[in-house]
């Protein structure tokens, strides 16, 4: 269990490159990329993609693209494409189809990313916000 004065502590002492948007993956993604989208003072766009259930088991056979994909940064932008787990990458993956052209740092509270929150968390999170 980690608590948001944690998370939030890690936010703000996070070292970021330089993007022009926050892009969250729905829904996982949508309160960390909040978060980040207000730290960094940048917009926030989200993708409408899903991958696991609520227990973190998969739903799907692969990443699912659940709706139309809503308005996305500006062609070429750079990116902070946002999720609370990236274990195997599929879902990441799954959104980089969905961003072509586009420079992506990827971010995740646990798990593989270019930034990674917590890279010493191992088991799974009760993350605050699902309380």
């Amino acid at each position: 269990r980690l608590s948001m004065g944690e998370i939030n502590d890690r936010l703000l002492a996070g070292d970021y490159p330089t993007v022009d948007a926050v892009v969250g993956i729905q829904t996982g993604g949508r309160i960390p990329a909040t978060l980040l989208s207000f730290h960094l003072g940048l917009p926030l766009y989200m993708l409408p993609i899903n991958y696991r259930d609520e227990n973190n088991d998969p739903r799907y056979q692969e990443p699912k693209v659940l709706a139309g994909v809503p308005q996305l940064p500006p062609a070429g932008a750079r990116v902070l494409l946002v999720d609370d787990v990236a274990v195997t990458g599929a879902t990441l993956a799954k959104a980089r189809e969905l961003l072509p052209g586009y420079q992506i740092t990827t971010f995740a509270l646990k798990g593989r990313a270019d930034i990674v929150l917590f890279p010493e968390v191992r088991q799974c999170v009760h993350w605050p916000w699902l309380s």
